[in-house]
């Protein structure tokens, strides 16, 4: 993920989301904003998201998106997590269609499969780390 970030454009066209399967404690965010070009921020619920930012699942919380905002939920845990990502693939894929790229660079138990599902059904991009 840090090299990942650390090679993302300055003036990237798009708003990054990262779920990361973490414990009650998590300083990712922080992590994240000291290693690329791109501020990197704790997804917060109604909170708009801009292009150029990284936004981060909170521990707890499944994120999510609608239109132009971002929504945090408590539900139920999937694949045994919350944040889980497929939540959030989801999500994006009903706001957004063809436009999203979903990337899993690891997954635990299936947790990104039916959410990528979702992406290509739009016509989105699924990208997916070699095991």
């Amino acid at each position: 993920m840090k090299r990942i970030v650390s090679d993302l454009p300055a003036d990237l066209a798009a708003a990054v989301f990262v779920v990361l399967h973490v414990g009650p404690t998590s300083y990712l965010p922080e992590i994240l904003d000291r290693i690329g070009p791109l501020p990197t921020h704790k997804a917060r619920n109604g909170t708009t998201f801009e292009a150029a930012n990284i936004y981060v699942a909170p521990p707890g919380f499944h994120l999510l998106l609608h239109d132009d905002h971002m929504m945090l939920r408590r539900g139920p845990r999937e694949n045994l997590a919350r944040p889980a990502i497929d939540p959030l693939f989801r999500s994006a894929a009903l706001s957004y269609g063809a436009t999203v790229i979903g990337v899993l660079l690891s997954g635990a138990l299936s947790d990104g499969t039916a959410g990528l599902r979702a992406i290509k059904a739009v016509g989105g991009l699924a990208i997916l780390q070699h095991p």
